[in-house]
């Protein structure tokens, strides 16, 4: 029984992209590496690697070279460093499965029992990294044919995640700040300043990854009903899986009222958002008017009013009540010149 996930750090990924990097690829040519972590039965975490010389002909995939010694002579640097990482399979560049993979995967049985095979796509555009996550994990067992012939060694696929620790993280970040501090955005702003777009950007990758998956069961289903393609039944059982999963929208009216009252509730939180957002914005722009307004007859007031409504002040008396007497020592005159 092989593991059912792969746990994968980000520490490897930056490491496979940092091979690919430094050794000049054509087009045919992969590079290949050691991966080191923990086999805790049902999940393999994969905690660290390091590349490996390996060679192959491009005319004949089962001609290969593998320094095996190599391998462990750095097996035994890295075992002084981490004894807890231990060799647990082998990476490569791919970016899909090669003829000579099984082999391959024969030989690290000499540093572990079950080793497990990830292909890593470091292609810039154009491969797994723009729909998914860019790994893919493999583990050898033996086929069970149905018409009862031999038994043969094939790969069955094993769920990957990338998962990091607290150090990592902080690493990853640091790593996406220099990113888009480099580019033509404001520093930070991945992180910050333009978090809803990357909230934006990050779901149309995930539906354009959801739309890669179904486009690659259509043209799987296609090929089996053409008999192009063997029936696998692990396979159907598992879209099978999936199909029954799926809600049934429309015969099921309780679910479709229920996703009529969430929109329902989403409209009128927008909508009181909104009526809030205008009625401040209103009340900023009467309190601004008032303000003018009161600037303006400070403005217009000659120095000797603000002589008086300054003395005023400082005797405790309100300039309202100055003003009120003023204005009646006035009327009074006025009276008196009538009579």
């Amino acid at each position: 029984m092989g593991p059912t996930h792969s746990v994968i750090h980000p520490l490897v990924l930056l490491s496979v992209v940092d091979h690919a990097a430094r050794v000049p690829l054509s087009k045919n040519k992969r590079v290949l590496g050691v991966l080191l972590g923990q086999d805790n039965g049902n999940t393999i975490n994969v905690a660290n690697s390091f590349a490996i010389p390996f060679e192959e002909d491009d005319k004949d995939a089962k001609t290969f070279f593998l320094d095996l010694d190599y391998v462990e002579e750095m097996w035994r640097m890295f075992r002084k460093v981490n004894a807890k990482e231990r060799p647990i399979g082998f990476y490569h560049s791919g970016p899909r499965l090669r003829s000579s993979d099984l082999e391959i995967t024969q030989l690290f049985k000499r540093f572990c029992t079950r080793p497990v095979m990830v292909i890593v796509d470091t292609r810039a555009t154009g491969g797994r990294g723009d729909t998914g996550i860019p790994t893919d994990a493999y583990f050898a067992v033996e086929e069970i044919k149905d018409d009862g012939t031999a038994t043969q060694r094939t790969f069955t696929h094993v769920s990957t995640s990338i998962e990091a620790e607290e150090a990592e993280e902080i690493g990853v970040e640091h790593l996406l700040r220099d990113i888009s501090s480099s580019s033509s955005a404001p520093s930070s702003s991945l992180l910050t300043t333009q978090s809803l777009s990357t909230k934006v950007t990050s779901q149309l990758q995930s539906l354009k990854g959801l739309n890669s998956r179904l486009l690659d069961i259509k043209d799987y289903l296609t090929a089996v009903k053409n008999k192009k393609l063997p029936v696998n039944h692990q396979v159907i059982y598992q879209l099978q899986e999936i199909i029954g999963l799926l809600p049934q929208l429309s015969d099921d009216q309780q679910l479709g009222k229920a996703f009529k009252i969430g929109q329902n509730d989403s409209n009128l939180v927008v909508y009181l958002s909104a009526m809030i957002r205008t009625v401040l914005a209103l009340h900023d722009l009467i309190e601004n008017r008032i303000e003018n307004a009161q600037q303006e007859l400070e403005d217009s007031k000659s120095p000797q009013d603000r002589a008086n409504e300054a003395a005023a002040q400082a005797a405790g008396v309100k300039a309202e009540d100055v003003a009120r007497a003023k204005k009646e020592a006035e009327e009074e005159k006025e009276k008196e010149k009538k009579k």
